[in-house]
């Protein structure tokens, strides 16, 4: 193998054909198992490649990139890709587009109460997408009733989605909390 090249797969455990959902259990199995919260268990350094290796592999478009080196440092020959595991990899991109567009509108919502709108064609620029692309996440984002469309023909967050911003944010301060801990060994757990 060549020098620097760090074997994802082989952290987390899980054949390089694996879906999204053998990814994450095998993600959160060894999360736990090296978390300090287990005494028995915990290493630091592995919990921090498997949060690595993770973060990479989740995401659709660094995991392809990956999968060719991958292949060409390991010869590894990927099975032709599952329908299903597009869709798997599509819903999390989806995702992680959902709260761009959710904390863009909240950003704005918070700097002008008074004229809290964003133009659907400010979103092309900001995500770098065509507006046939985000229709479906604007559209998704109204059924969930997270954002509305103003009377001048914009889009602006609802309370709900104010709500589900806060609510994912305390998330992720709480998972940052959690990996702080787990990088300063003289911490002790308070979750």
């Amino acid at each position: 193998m060549s020098e620097g090249f760090v074997d994802y797969y082989d952290t987390l455990q899980v054949d390089p054909n694996c879906g999204a959902k053998a990814l994450e259990a095998a993600y959160r199995h060894l999360a736990k198992l090296y978390h300090p919260d287990h005494a028995d268990t915990a290493n630091v350094a592995k919990l921090n490649e498997v949060i690595e290796a993770y973060r990479l592999l989740r995401d659709a478009d660094q995991r392809a990139r990956y999968n060719r080196l991958y292949s060409a440092t390991t010869n590894f020959k990927f099975a032709p890709e599952k329908q299903a595991d597009d869709f798997e990899r599509a819903a999390l991109s989806d995702a992680d587009m959902h709260a761009k567009i959710l904390l863009h509108l909240y950003r704005r919502r918070r700097e002008h109460p008074n004229d809290a709108g964003v133009g659907q064609y400010m979103f092309q620029e900001l995500l770098g997408s065509s507006y046939d692309h985000l229709e479906f996440h604007f559209w998704y984002l109204r059924a969930k009733g997270f954002i509305e469309t103003t009377e001048q023909g914009t889009l602006a967050i609802t309370i709900d989605g104010v709500d589900h911003v806060i609510a994912t944010s305390r998330t992720a301060q709480k998972e940052r909390l959690l990996l702080g801990q787990a990088d300063d060994p003289k911490s002790e757990s308070q979750f």
